[in-house]
């Protein structure tokens, strides 16, 4: 049972910046996507397309903090703590991530065909991210109650 908590309490550790990594990349991914088809079909505003792609990127740099945060040496006491906080927080900003990225890129697909819209359409994205920076903030508190040895 002990090696078992052992795994569980690595995985929870690196699990944040992991989930995290993987939500960009696919975040990133679908807004990039999106950017380039934009500029195919657009003249200018090639800087703001690129731009509002990288936005999922956020959710790595969370993830990252949020295992810096968990990082404390793993015993049984703590692991479970470790695992549940850094494997729920990893899925938030991967889901974060994924769904920013799709944000991202129904502005660009707005944007290209109404400038003049862009900072109304980039706004659903900006709250999406405000739900990675509540589950980051909430990892933060909650891994203050882990013991530490």
């Amino acid at each position: 049972m002990t090696e078992l908590m052992m795994i569980l309490g690595w995985t929870g550790l690196y699990a944040p910046m992991v989930l995290g990594a993987v939500g960009s990349i696919v975040g990133c991914s679908i807004a990039g996507q999106a950017a380039i088809g934009a500029m195919l079909d657009s003249d200018s505003g090639y800087g703001r397309f690129v731009g509002v792609s990288a936005m999922p990127s956020s959710q790595t740099i969370y993830g990252i903090v949020v295992m810096l945060t968990l990082n404390r040496p793993i015993t049984p006491e703590a692991a479970l703590g470790i695992f549940v906080i850094g494997l729920m927080s990893g899925i938030a900003l991967m889901l974060s991530a994924i769904y920013q990225g799709q944000c991202c890129a129904s502005a660009i697909y707005a944007a290209k065909s109404k400038p003049e819209i862009f900072g109304l359409a980039v706004a659903p994205a900006a709250f999406v991210e405000g739900f990675a920076v509540f589950t980051f903030i909430f990892a933060l508190v909650i891994s203050a109650g882990i013991p530490k040895p």
